[in-house]
């Protein structure tokens, strides 16, 4: 099924977006061309051919990409002064990036004067040329001209092709249930596939098959059929879609940089999913706890059970899913503490035992109250003034701990960030404790800022300060599922809840970021977890659930799968996915490792294999719980 089309979904305009064939900052290219075989570029690059025909001078290139906020200019090669006597300009062939943007300045190597600065945005494969020259001997006017020898090639195409791919599969299987609908295509195809048994049915007093019929001939599938109605679909759902976007982000997304964790600041699909898997973690953990009390466990039973399951995450996270596996070995020396099932147990053991510790069997019910429409808030203010006291916390400890060698409060990534006045300072704070009380042998060895912004400190995204807004994020599920609870069968209250919520999240997020991505007081960070990154995912989360709700539970116009199957097998399919990464057929040897469309053929083969196997074991009724 589509497995990936939400991903999918997300990106596939940006086909339409591509650098295409112009030419800018130029004439037309001359008819001879580059010189003869010019290195191959590589993926997310392009060659650019820098020609200086300036007799006494050599040339500086340095360039800054539109990603890299407050970036100091990076030297990518220098051009020597072309030869004079031969009037042939020298050329030094580099290779740029294509992913975003480019500033690129040229000055004077001897007389370290400005001659140029070009922005633009390079076409992957592209073959460019940078013609530096002077217009009149007698003013000295130096010209840049930016001339495309070869066209790059549109890198996007893969995704509106594998999307178009699994829309044609969506729209098949949609027209099947359509047709199955219809008795003689149905009893067509049921005699086809089991002709004595259809002809039977068929011929017997009881006329066509009734599911009704056949479900009280099973005692155990009436039973089965009963659970499952009273289960939220909706729920599994949301976790499976979470799940699988996860999964198709962790084997690689295509290699596209929209399906990577974002350098610093700012969102990319990659950085919805983990936070959507801890909010309906949260909402989970609302409707269990209140079912396990509804049925007469007693809280010391539900506790350890609570202990258990948490102990089992962090143990799985450290143990199994433990990515310095790639450095050697696994011992000490080189063991990663933190991670993200690790940070799922911790924020599941508290948000867990605190519903446990201030909430009774029977609880949820809508009761006469001085103000109504905080009545899913006010009963719970004892966690309420909990979780609120964990914020300031964070806040006392980000903005005024003080770091050896950094600005009090620092949310930035170090390295050449703000113009390269912190390199080593990458997380301030967070990235601080961690390496303080963990070692940094003991923390994430490559960060996602590590490439852009050139960052040379270890930084652990799941690290110790972030753990409390991820606890918040769990809270927020957990608010969703007192929602449902309160409001039981009432599809109206429950959703207006839902988009109150996600109204009043999105509002304190414009506040701390002022609508942008690097400007705002706290800026939108994956990386370090910030307060401002939960309440947008958390805006998102509730909006997205009050969609699926809505179309599962309320209308039933969606079942629910593909994402169905693995949010009812999301330990089994997550561990698996990571365990069985670099296993046939989940991969296998490439004819071109640099090329987009064989990373995304295989990423979503081995993502579509986790769903096809989620659904033989739901079909089994093969759920693996911890």
């Amino acid at each position: 099924m589509a497995a990936a089309a939400a991903a999918l979904l997300a990106a596939a305009a940006a086909a339409l977006l591509a650098p295409g064939p112009q030419r800018a900052h130029g004439e037309d290219p001359p008819a001879a061309g580059p010189p003869a075989g010019p290195p191959r570029s590589r993926m997310d690059q392009a060659l650019l051919l820098v020609h200086n025909a300036l007799p006494a001078e050599g040339l500086r290139l340095s360039a800054a990409s539109a990603a890299c906020h407050q970036c100091a200019y990076q030297v990518l090669a220098f051009i020597p002064a072309s030869n004079g006597s031969l009037r042939k300009p020298s050329t030094v062939t580099v290779a740029v990036d294509t992913q975003h943007p480019l500033t690129l300045l040229l000055d004077g190597f001897s007389e370290d004067r400005e001659l140029c600065k070009i922005h633009y945005h390079f076409g992957e494969s592209g073959n460019y040329s940078l013609e530096v020259k002077t217009l009149s001997r007698s003013t000295q006017t130096v010209s840049c001209d930016l001339i495309i020898n070869e066209d790059p090639i549109n890198s996007y195409l893969p995704i509106l092709f594998a999307f178009l791919v699994y829309m044609g599969i969506l729209a098949i299987v949609i027209v099947g249930r359509l047709l199955m609908k219809i008795d003689p295509v149905r009893n067509w195809v049921c005699k086809k596939l089991n002709p004595r048994e259809t002809d039977r049915l068929i011929n017997s007093e009881l006329g066509s098959p009734n599911r009704a019929d056949s479900l009280s001939s099973d005692p155990s599938q009436h039973l089965w059929s009963a659970i499952s109605r009273q289960r939220l679909r909706s729920l599994d759902t949301f976790r499976g879609l979470s799940l699988i976007i996860m999964v198709f982000v962790n084997y690689g997304g295509g290699k596209y940089w929209f399906f990577k964790h974002e350098s610093w600041n700012g969102l990319t699909v990659a950085d919805l999913v983990f936070p959507w898997f801890v909010f309906i973690m949260g909402t989970s953990v609302s409707l269990s706890l209140s079912s396990m009390l509804r049925w007469g466990s007693s809280k010391k039973k539900v506790l350890g059970k609570i202990l258990w399951r948490s102990f089992l995450l962090i143990l799985l996270g450290i143990i199994v899913v433990n990515p310095n596996y790639c450095l050697g070995p696994l011992s000490w020396d080189n063991l990663r503490i933190p991670g993200v099932l690790q940070r799922l147990g911790f924020a599941y053991l508290v948000v867990a035992a605190l519903e446990l510790l201030f909430t009774g069997a029977g609880a949820e019910s809508v009761t006469e109250m001085p103000c109504p429409a905080l009545q899913d808030i006010l009963p719970y203010w004892p966690q309420w003034i909990f979780i609120l006291t964990l914020e300031v916390i964070w806040l006392c400890l980000t903005f005024l701990l003080p770091v050896p060698g950094c600005p009090r409060g620092y949310l930035g990534p170090g390295g050449i960030g703000d113009f390269g006045k912190y390199p080593n300072c990458t997380g301030g704070a967070a990235g601080y404790i961690d390496r303080l009380l963990l070692g940094e042998k003991h923390i994430y060895q490559h960060p996602s800022s590590s490439v852009l912004y050139q960052t040379k400190m270890p930084y652990d995204p799941e690290g110790i300060l972030g753990t409390i807004n991820t606890i918040f994020m769990a809270f927020l599920g957990l608010q969703a599922g007192k929602i449902i609870l309160l409001y039981k069968d009432q599809h109206k209250q429950i959703m207006s809840r839902f988009f109150i919520w996600s109204i009043v999240m999105g509002i304190i997020s414009a506040a701390l970021t002022k609508c942008s991505k690097d400007e705002g007081i706290i800026p939108v960070n994956k990386n370090l977890w910030s307060i401002s990154y939960v309440t947008t995912m958390s805006c998102f989360a509730f909006i997205l659930l009050l969609l699926i709700y809505y179309l599962v539970d309320v209308k039933r116009l969606w079942s629910g799968a593909p994402f169905f199957y693995p949010g009812m097998n999301s330990i089994l399919v997550y561990i698996g996915h990571e365990v069985f990464e670099n296993y046939f057929p989940f991969k296998w040897k490439m004819q071109d490792s640099q090329s987009h469309a064989e990373h995304l053929t295989q990423n979503l083969t081995a993502t579509t294999l986790w769903v096809i196997i989620s659904y033989v074991l739901y079909k089994r009724r093969i759920f693996w719980k911890i």
